[in-house]
């Protein structure tokens, strides 16, 4: 059985028809066929953050991008930093 995927529409509409109009989770849940647990996830993915709320695949969050962007910038100094101690190891054997 493979995975079902819903639009960032179908997610804001299906919150909005939670909050706005008072139906139950539960409910809600039975009428779109989603498992409340499932909304219960994306009405508190988009309460924390409505802007920014379901990015979908390929993309993300400004923080998260910026977050994958320091972690590529620490692996590459690290990598230099190590070739530095390598050679300066290696330059200090050949002076002796």
């Amino acid at each position: 059985m493979q995975r079902r995927k819903f639009s960032r529409e179908f997610k804001v509409e299906a919150v909005r028809l939670v909050k706005a109009r008072g139906i139950s989770v539960a409910q809600a849940g039975r009428d779109l066929d989603v498992h409340e647990n499932v909304l219960r996830k994306w009405m508190k993915d988009f309460g924390s953050d409505p802007q920014h709320a379901f990015p979908g695949h390929g993309q993300q969050k400004p923080e998260q991008f910026e977050i994958d962007r320091l972690r590529r910038e620490v692996a590459k100094l690290k990598a230099e930093r190590d070739i530095l101690k390598k050679a300066a190891a290696y330059f200090a054997r050949e002076s002796i």
